[in-house]
């Protein structure tokens, strides 16, 4: 059994049913998630949106929105301020641009401020447009930790290697179960290495061993 073989079989093992722990309703709604979501934890994230969606409930609300109620709301996550002006923005784009719908091609979503390469592939990826792995910081630190992208990689180096080792139709999956496995057991301060079975392969632990 090769690296990738082992990594897949233990994700399935530890997490068959990992998913988006963001909580979204509508389309744009997963959109300005992620986007909320830098920086911060999906826990928080979801604490701010909770009162955020239903103080307005659509596009064209969020858009008149007063810019500092927005950072009332959000002011539990880091970059408030800036993720605020994003918000309406984003909310008034598609509102006046896309009949206040959510566009589905990448160079589309790309012109929305604050929306990059990893928000873009998680949305395209959880709503099924298109198959996609997103890195994050978990995806980023299990890759290099196991030997499936190197140290100096860039997330895009490491998203392109992962994209070439793991099957097409899994993509949404793995990148769900990486997100699992870096949060809740290979985590940045004291990952769960003693129970973990890839230990064999990984590179952290050799060096935490040697």
């Amino acid at each position: 059994m090769n690296r990738v073989e082992k990594i897949t079989k233990y994700l399935d093992q530890l997490y068959p049913n990992a998913y988006c722990e963001l909580n979204y309703t509508k389309d744009y709604e997963l959109l300005l998630a992620v986007m909320l979501s830098a920086q911060t934890t999906d826990k928080r994230v979801n604490q701010v949106t909770k009162v955020l969606f239903q103080k307005y409930p659509s596009l064209p609300a969020l858009k008149e929105a007063d810019i500092k109620d927005l950072e009332q709301i959000l002011k539990e996550i880091g970059t408030y301020h800036k993720k605020a002006v994003f918000v309406k923005e984003i909310a008034t784009i598609l509102t006046d641009q896309y009949q206040a719908k959510l566009p589905t091609k990448r160079k589309e979503l790309e012109k929305l401020p604050g929306v990059g390469r990893k928000t873009i592939n998680v949305v395209l990826g959880e709503l099924g447009i298109e198959p996609n792995i997103a890195v994050d910081t978990h995806v980023e630190r299990v890759s290099k930790r196991l030997g499936l992208a190197k140290e100096k990689d860039s997330v895009v180096e490491v998203e392109q290697k992962l994209k070439r080792k793991l099957e097409r139709k899994d993509w949404v999956k793995r990148h769900h179960q990486l997100i699992f496995f870096g949060r809740y057991h290979c985590k940045a301060i004291r990952p769960a290495c003693e129970k973990c079975k890839l230990q064999s392969i990984c590179k952290y632990y050799s060096e935490k061993t040697r």
